[in-house]
């Protein structure tokens, strides 16, 4: 099954999403499988790979040792046109809609995807959106951009229509990583009900009830990262998945 199929399904099974992003230069080999491991018996959905920089982590062997303790998807979340390795399932295909970066727009998938047809990846065609989170973020630096204001609803809603009717499958709406404020529920539920495109939204997200508004809000993947780097939080990835599963939440209580 294709992954973007296998997202549908996810969703349509339990509601949204839950997916679990991983920057190669934060992993430790050493207890890597320990969290993964964490990961399978709390029922997280899948893996997003990747980073603004690969300084020194390996992305290729990331992958790999993830593939070797788990079953769900691994999904490259490219940084720049050189993190792509055929060992993934698929790539989220970004395109930096909120931006003007024509480079973030169209200029580095030309590039790319050669590579991305060679190695026989999958490719997930997905309007990104940097939105305001009360810091200037790694995101905004490397993609030369300015991220929509977080009190401009009405923007987001646009830019995210626009992309839907270019073609792209999803639409991601992110704060950065460890931003200090993640996506308002307003402009979830504004960009997810004028869109008939899945929401992804991540960046700041720290707790499973803030996770469970941005569901109930409309998103239908929440994405995870730099909360999961800390392992004193690790016992905490089961109440995230049961907060994200809110359909599969419910037919248990009933």
């Amino acid at each position: 099954m294709k992954v973007y199929n296998y997202l549908l399904e996810t969703i349509s099974q339990k509601g949204a999403a839950f997916l679990i992003l991983i920057d190669p230069d934060k992993v430790d080999e050493g207890r890597f499988p320990a969290f993964l491991n964490i990961n399978n018996n709390a029922g997280v959905d899948g893996y997003l790979i990747g980073g603004s920089l690969m300084m020194k982590g390996d992305m290729s062997r990331t992958i790999s040792i993830i593939k070797s303790e788990c079953n769900k998807p691994t999904i490259i979340f490219p940084g720049s046109v050189s993190h792509v390795f055929p060992e993934a399932d698929a790539l989220l295909y970004l395109s930096l809609v909120s931006g003007r970066n024509a480079d973030q727009l169209i200029g580095k998938h030309v590039i790319s995807a050669p590579i991305i047809k060679r190695f026989g990846i999958e490719p997930i065609s997905t309007g990104y959106m940097l939105i305001e989170s009360g810091g200037y973020t790694a995101a905004e630096y490397m993609s030369a951009s300015k991220p929509i204001p977080r009190t401009k609803p009405e923007i987001a809603s646009a830019t995210a229509l626009a992309a839907q009717y270019i073609g792209m499958k999803l639409i991601y709406l992110e704060a950065g990583s460890g931003a200090q404020l993640s996506v308002p529920v307003e402009m979830i539920t504004a960009v997810s009900e004028i869109c008939d495109i899945p929401v992804i939204v991540g960046g700041g997200i720290r707790d499973a009830e803030t996770a469970q508004s941005k569901v109930e809000a409309g998103a239908k993947i929440i994405v995870i990262g730099n909360h999961f780097e800390d392992e004193n939080n690790w016992d905490m990835v089961t109440e995230f998945a049961n907060a994200v599963h809110c359909k599969q939440k419910m037919i248990v209580q009933s």
